[in-house]
């Protein structure tokens, strides 16, 4: 006797940049079963209404707190001064919350408390990063040290808040510029929309004060690159990604949104490979 056929998970997408629109699109043409965009957000609604007219079954449009009362999961896509709208009401209605703005976390971390006293879950996706599997293993043992080495084109760059404080110009660099070296605390203030990926490490491992990272402009790269070094009682790790840049977007790669994509479907998939 067959079994009951389990209705699709409604998805709800906070932003439709370069992320949230790639990941909707691709639910929207099937891609992904078990799901169904049932909701999204956009600043610009007029702009949201034309691209999603194009859709099989356009979502609706709602605001950030009514995502969290349409859907099962909300992908945040925003930026991260918007977090908390989009985190709190999803996480206080009991939903699968999947930020992309992980850095704004460290300073919402009480979501943690909510999700536990309402059944809620944060989940964060790999994004553009690598080898997260293997440092949640590592760390349930003891790890020494863990440092990311970040190069990114220095257009990608451009404009970060720590640059405009300090007046440092990126234009027109010939050779390698460190414009940071600290923790993945520190980092995610000066650069909140470059190095999401240093806190989603530290999360997975040691911290956000302990993790060290260091940022360079390049003008020698054309890809967002991230090199991850650890050092621990269980393996010593070292793991290079170069992540091919966002045409709508150059601070993210173009993986990032297939790793949400890949993070939605282990919520569903009767097989799951990776720890």
């Amino acid at each position: 006797m067959s079994g009951q056929a389990t209705a699709p998970l409604r998805l709800g997408i906070g932003g439709l940049g370069a992320i949230g629109l790639a990941v909707a699109k691709r639910v929207d043409e099937g891609l992904l079963p078990g799901f169904e965009v049932i909701a999204v957000s956009a600043r610009d609604t007029e702009k949201a209404k034309r691209t999603l007219a194009g859709f099989r079954k356009a979502p609706a449009l709602t605001s950030l707190a009514g995502l969290a009362e349409a859907a099962d999961v909300v992908v945040e896509g925003l930026p991260s001064s918007l977090f908390a709208d989009i985190a709190e009401p999803a996480l206080a209605k009991g939903r699968i919350f999947m930020p992309l703005s992980v850095g704004a976390l460290l300073n919402h971390m009480h979501l943690v408390d909510l999700a536990k006293r309402t059944g809620g879950r944060i989940i964060v996706p790999t994004g553009a990063l690598l080898g997260l599997d293997a440092v949640r293993a590592a760390a349930e043992g003891k790890i020494e040290s863990v440092r990311i080495i970040t190069r990114k084109p220095p257009g990608g760059l451009k404009g970060a808040p720590l640059l405009v404080e300090k007046g440092i110009s990126v234009d027109d660099l010939k050779e390698p510029l460190r414009i940071f070296e600290g923790s993945a605390r520190e980092a995610i203030v000066g650069f909140p929309a470059n190095v999401n990926v240093a806190v989603a490490l530290s999360l997975a491992g040691i911290g956000p004060d302990a993790t060290r990272i260091e940022i360079w402009a390049d003008p020698a790269v054309t890809r967002n690159t991230h090199t991850i070094k650890l050092v621990s009682d269980s393996s010593d790790l070292t793991m290079t990604i170069e992540n091919i840049p966002s045409l709508e977007n150059p601070r993210t790669g173009k993986i990032t949104a297939l790793s949400v994509l890949a993070c939605l479907r282990r919520l569903t998939a009767p097989l799951v490979v990776g720890s």
